[in-house]
């Protein structure tokens, strides 16, 4: 029996990536950890939207910017991304690694 496997509708950039689309204006990043983890550091201009209460339709208004969502990891981002095709949102990319990614790729944060 040949198995099938279910395509990832998560589109996942890297840190580079994202740090080149902040700085382009072309990306408005949602950081879906709680109040608590974002108080400690986060990625400049991120906008905190804790999982515990996501609702894709109170994302701000792009104004033509890609939305990436980003936690500690990736998973809770990627839960999210659930909520968001689950809701019929466009919104379908996150930080792969999440701000840990972003870290250790010697990028910048912010608070803490």
């Amino acid at each position: 029996m040949l198995g099938f496997k279910k395509r990832n509708p998560h589109r996942e950039i890297g840190p580079a990536e994202l740090d080149a689309m902040l700085k382009e204006g072309k990306a408005l990043l949602i950081d879906v950890r709680e109040a608590d983890e974002f108080a400690t550091g986060h990625i400049t201009g991120a906008i905190n939207m804790p999982l515990s209460g996501f609702s894709p339709r109170n994302i701000p208004d792009p104004q033509g910017r890609t939305v990436v969502l980003q936690c500690a990891g990736g998973k809770r981002s990627g839960q999210a991304l659930d909520q968001c095709a689950q809701a019929q949102s466009a919104i379908d990319t996150h930080l792969a690694g999440g701000i840990g990614a972003w870290k250790n790729a010697g990028l910048p944060v912010a608070g803490g």
